[in-house]
C-alpha cells in the first residue's frame, strides 16, 4: 500500500472499502497495529510535536478526517480520493465486526458511557461481541498502576479491535506507547 505525501506527514489514500480490507488485513496479520484520522489541528501540531511526529510514523494506517483536508489536497494537485472520518467508519467497522465475529473493546469516554454504547451497538448490530468497556481516570497515562491494570484487562478478554476514545491527541499517543503491551490487533483513535 503505498502512503502519499501530504503536508507534514503522509497518508494512506484509500476508499472507505479499501480502509475497512485494510483493517481486516491487518487483525489477520495480528502485530499490534494502530490507525490515526488526523484532522486540520493534527497537521498543525505535527510542524513541532516530535511524540506526534512519531505516533504518526508507527501508524499502520493513517487516514484522512476533515474536509479541509480533502481542499487542501486538491489544492496541492494531489487529490484524496475519500474522508474517511472516525464517525464514517465507526458504523461500518461495527457492522464488519458483527459479521466476521471480531471481539471489540472500548476504552474511554466518561464512566457508564461506553458500556450504555456498547449495548446500543450490540442491538443494532447483530452478534457484534463487545468483551469489555473501561472509563479510566483522569491522569491514568501517569499511573502506572493503571496502565497495568488496563493491561490486564485487555488482555484478559483479548479483543481483536480496541477503540480507544480519550481526545486527540491523548488517544494517539495512548495508542503508540501501548500498543504492543495491549496485544490487541488493530486499535483505533475514535474519540473527538
Amino acid at each position: 500500500m503505498a502512503r502519499m505525501k501530504f503536508m507534514n506527514t503522509e497518508i494512506d489514500n484509500l476508499t472507505m472499502k479499501e480502509t475497512l480490507e485494510a483493517i481486516d488485513l491487518l487483525i489477520k496479520e495480528d502485530k499490534c497495529a494502530y490507525v490515526v484520522t488526523p484532522n486540520v489541528d493534527h497537521i498543525v501540531q505535527l510542524e513541532t510535536n516530535k511524540e506526534l511526529q512519531d505516533v504518526y510514523k508507527n501508524a499502520a494506517l493513517i487516514l484522512t478526517d476533515g474536509k479541509p483536508l480533502l481542499w487542501i489536497a486538491k489544492w496541492y494537485g494531489t487529490p484524496i480520493k475519500e474522508k474517511i472520518s472516525g464517525s464514517d467508519l465507526f458504523p461500518l467497522l461495527c457492522d464488519m465486526a458483527a459479521k466476521k465475529g471480531y471481539k471489540m473493546f472500548f476504552l474511554g469516554a466518561g464512566e457508564g458511557i461506553a458500556a450504555k454504547a456498547a449495548a446500543n451497538l450490540a442491538d443494532k448490530y447483530k452478534g457484534l461481541q463487545v468483551v469489555g468497556t473501561y472509563s479510566p481516570p483522569i491522569g491514568f497515562e501517569n499511573n502506572s498502576a493503571e496502565l497495568e491494570h488496563i493491561e490486564t484487562m485487555i488482555r484478559k478478554v483479548s479483543p481483536d479491535i480496541l477503540i480507544v476514545g480519550l481526545g486527540c491527541p491523548k488517544q494517539e499517543k495512548f495508542m503508540y506507547h501501548h500498543c504492543k503491551e495491549l496485544g490487541v490487533p488493530i486499535s483505533l483513535g475514535l474519540g473527538a
